[in-house]
């Protein structure tokens, strides 16, 4: 049986995963990373970031990269069962972004050997003695830590020994894709979103050649196999696209398969999040462990990197002055305490988003005109006119 100690150890290396790690590295930590697979995972072809999440990738320092490798979108245009609306984009700033780019970068900026891949976590226990963790990995390597954050998902084995409940299912899924146009796609630089009853399709361009599409959709049975074979899932999104305009049909049936995936919708309640214990001694959750948010608003990636920042922030003041060995009660504590800053600055703005997308997908599923309206005025009670109000947040620096 193999055993190590390091004294900051981050399980899972996605988006959230490897941002905590850049943004401890950026204030002199050091930290590893625990990686179940064997290379990078980039699930999910692409994510839409919004202001705050280009705010937090220069708190990061690597948002003037990524810039470049995708076209900043002007507009927003929603064309719903025969109604237009516009949204300006204006001073604000919106690019769907590769995730493959997002994580290649963030990996890069990381000193070599952060990453532990095919490092699996199955299990973790606190040390009896010193209150700390122990991770237990499927290979059977014991790994001892002094802080522990779980990173891992929607599935997080560090979540689930802090005894949060598992996030809920909506009976929608959501199927993500890139298509290639190799003489150039002509579209403008705007996101398009198109529905027609319970099919929603939603486009905009990556750059002059690609373009992030993706469906929201009821799950049918047939899914289940779908979901394991790209050609199906194509042939069955073409087929439920009757109506829609002859590009956008177009489009799937040229989509790019090795990008093409179907996932079913879940989220964390609002009030799983107001409520939840999300810190145990000095382990604590971060990015979908914590909060995952179902995608109408857009927000799961840049809200993962909002978490790293401030996470991440915090831990630094408790570690100043500390020698990386002195781990007396005293700095235990302190921690601790940073920890706990941490969750009660991330659960207001997590709650709002929760609550946000929460009521869209009620609105998704709702089953009268008379649901939608009431779900609509709770939607301008609580948020405004301004749809895109979620976006206008920034975490702060590190």
């Amino acid at each position: 049986m193999n055993s190590s100690e390091h004294e900051i150890v981050i399980a899972g290396g996605g988006i959230c995963g490897l941002a905590t790690a850049l943004a401890l590295h950026r204030k002199g930590m050091k930290s590893i990373v625990l990686e179940r697979s064997d290379t990078l995972r980039a699930t999910g072809a692409a994510i839409n970031v919004y202001p705050n999440g280009w705010h937090a990738l220069d708190h990061l320092g690597i948002g003037s990269e990524l810039r470049k490798k995708c076209v900043p979108i002007t507009k927003i245009v929603d064309l719903y069962d025969g109604r237009r609306r516009e949204v300006l984009i204006g001073k604000g700033e919106l690019r769907s972004l590769k995730r493959s780019d997002l994580m290649h970068t963030l990996a890069n900026h990381l000193p070599h050997e952060t990453i532990l891949f095919g490092q699996r976590v199955i299990s973790v226990e606190t040390n009896p003695e010193t209150g700390f963790p122990i991770l237990h990995c499927v290979d059977g390597t014991v790994i001892n830590c002094k802080v522990l954050i779980g990173c891992e998902g929607v599935n997080s084995i560090v979540a689930k020994s802090l005894g949060m409940k598992a996030p809920s299912n909506l009976s929608i899924c959501a199927i993500r894709a890139f298509t290639s146009y190799p003489n150039g796609h002509g579209f403008t630089n705007e996101f398009i979103r198109m529905k027609r009853g319970s099919f929603t399709i939603g486009f905009l361009p990556i750059n002059e050649k690609v373009v992030h599409w993706f469906v929201g959709r009821p799950w049918i049975s047939k899914d289940s196999i779908a979901e394991k074979d790209c050609t199906l899932l194509r042939d069955l999104t073409i087929d439920m696209m009757e109506g829609f305009p002859s590009h956008l049909i177009d489009m799937v049936r040229r989509v790019d398969l090795d990008s093409l995936g179907l996932t079913g919708v879940r989220y964390r309640p609002p009030w799983d999040l107001a409520l939840g214990t999300f810190r145990r001694g000095t382990t604590v959750v971060a990015g979908d462990a914590m909060h995952v948010i179902a995608p109408f608003i857009g927000q799961g990636g840049s809200t993962a990197i909002e978490d790293a920042i401030v996470l991440a922030r915090g831990l630094a003041c408790a570690f100043r002055g500390s020698d990386g060995g002195d781990w007396d009660r005293m700095m235990k504590i302190r921690v601790e305490r940073a920890m706990d800053e941490y969750l009660k600055e991330r659960k207001l703005r997590l709650v709002r988003l929760s609550m946000q997308t929460y009521l869209l997908g009620l609105m998704f599923e709702a089953p009268s005109k008379v649901v939608k309206f009431v779900i609509i005025f709770t939607l301008l009670a609580f948020f405004g006119l301004n749809s895109l109000g979620h976006a206008q947040y920034d975490c702060g620096p590190l």
